[in-house]
């Protein structure tokens, strides 16, 4: 049992979700990651350099259960939970109309049911304790849609992540629990294909895409923030800011 900190971080083994447990793990956190493949999580944890102080639990977010083993194990290894980053998800842009059924569904799988199972499991825990933080990835596009990227769906699905994020704030403040949001907006990842590269810097008035270092950064911000609670904090260049 450690007296670390300790934060479960979904969606882990690459990517943003990657970044964000090399960013824990150097700030002196206990992490638990989640992501769907056991072998995507042993590359990951070969690459962190933290071998007692990083477990990885493979599963299904959208399945209850892997939300209960998440927090259970890392009461077992660590003997607490202070953190949840809801970070599981990916983004589907495309014609409103061109969407299917299977889009749907994966899109509220990964991207709502995760978060939600994941939230309820970690709550119940912090509430026991009466202290903890969640903060959930929602995207920069759902506060401010952008005509050059039509995405319907994920706007309305990470646009109802802000919103249960600040009544979840007000819900889990009396148990000294605070609940907040990053909204990244383009960002270097290898989702991304290079050769689109330009466009992607000219969808944001600085010019640029943001680093996965530039999330990291926010959401390490708000673990610490102990008087900020029910933010959606836009970590996108100012590409929510408005039309320029």
């Amino acid at each position: 049992m450690s007296n670390q900190k300790t934060v479960i971080i979904t969606g882990a083994s690459s990517g943003i979700g990657l970044g964000l447990v090399k960013a824990f793990l150097a700030r002196g956190y206990n992490v638990v990651g989640n992501a769907r493949s056991q072998s995507g999580l042993d590359d990951a944890a070969g690459q962190l350099g933290y071998p007692a102080s990083f477990i990885g639990v493979a599963g299904d977010i959208a399945d209850p259960a892997t939300s209960t083993a998440l927090v259970d194990k890392a009461i077992a290894a660590f003997g607490a939970v202070d953190g949840l980053v809801n970070n599981a998800g990916f983004f589907l842009p495309k014609p409103f109309v061109e969407y299917s059924p299977q889009d749907l569904e994966s899109l509220l799988d990964t991207n709502l049911k995760g978060l939600v199972y994941a939230s309820q499991a970690a709550a119940a825990h912090m509430i026991s304790r009466q202290q903890g933080f969640i903060i959930n990835i929602s995207a920069s596009v759902a506060l401010q849609p952008n005509i050059q990227v039509p995405a319907a769906l994920p706007v309305l699905i990470k646009g109802g992540v802000n919103q249960m994020t600040r009544a979840l704030a007000l819900e889990l403040s009396p148990h000294n629990i605070k609940v907040n949001a990053v909204a990244p907006g383009i960002i270097d990842t290898p989702m991304h294909d290079p050769a689109h590269r330009d466009f992607l810097n000219n969808l944001a008035p600085a010019g640029r895409v943001g680093t996965i270092d530039e999330i990291a950064d926010a959401v390490l911000y708000l673990a610490a923030a102990d008087f900020t609670t029910g933010a959606i904090l836009p970590v996108d260049g100012g590409m929510s800011t408005g039309k320029w």
